[in-house]
């Protein structure tokens, strides 16, 4: 089993939609996939309350409160709670394979993600690169200021910018629903998917 953890320490920048779209992909695809919120604000488990039945199956997972025992399945995805103290983050981290973190076009955001990027170098399997980071610019909007600013923070960090995830209602519109660009068939849902490839990427390579 591959654990993806999907983590910052601010909220508000995408990390449920991240976690919800990866661990939607990955089932989409045909694999065994569980979806744990250790987020009290519960907002993965709520998206897959609303998951009608005829899409391809995801296990929730409860760990608003504490850590459970891993569900027996080919990829566990893990929704970070925000605000993650230093203990959590080292908790965390030990139990995932992989991390994901995503960031907006925003000077807040920016500084937040910086903040946490060092706080994981302090971790040995980040320091030592036996456990791959993946930062995912999200919420873009090409051309903009804010996005030019976006990239020259991205290139900054370190850490490889395995994609940019444009802005879009559709991910609203999909939320809303209990469903993901991954099981729409229109032509912007097919569009805007063409973004998350590298991630996918990404994590067929950490499943190596």
């Amino acid at each position: 089993m591959l654990t993806i953890l999907v983590a910052t320490t601010k909220g508000g920048c995408g990390k449920t939609t991240t976690a919800t779209h990866l661990a939607a992909a990955l089932a989409v695809a045909g694999h065994q996939v569980a979806l744990a919120d250790a987020d009290r604000q519960r907002s993965s488990l709520g998206w897959l309350e609303r998951r009608p039945a005829t899409t391809p199956a995801i296990e929730a997972i409860d760990w608003s409160r504490s850590l459970g025992k891993p569900p027996k399945v080919d990829y566990l995805v893990v929704d970070a709670p925000a605000g993650l103290r230093a203990k959590e983050v080292k908790e965390l981290v030990q139990f995932a394979d992989a991390i994901v973190v995503p960031v907006l076009p925003s000077a807040f955001d920016e500084a937040a993600t910086e903040r946490f990027l060092e706080r994981l170098e302090e971790l040995r399997p980040i320091a030592k690169r036996r456990k791959p980071v993946a930062i995912v610019g999200n919420r873009i909007r090409p051309g903009t200021r804010s996005a030019e600013r976006l990239d020259a923070f991205l290139a900054s960090i370190g850490h490889p910018v395995v994609t940019r995830l444009r802005d879009s209602q559709a991910y609203v519109e999909a939320a809303a629903c209990g469903l993901s660009l991954f099981d729409r068939q229109n032509q912007r849902a097919m569009l805007l998917r063409e973004e998350w490839q590298p991630l996918l990427s990404f994590i067929d390579d950490a499943d190596r």
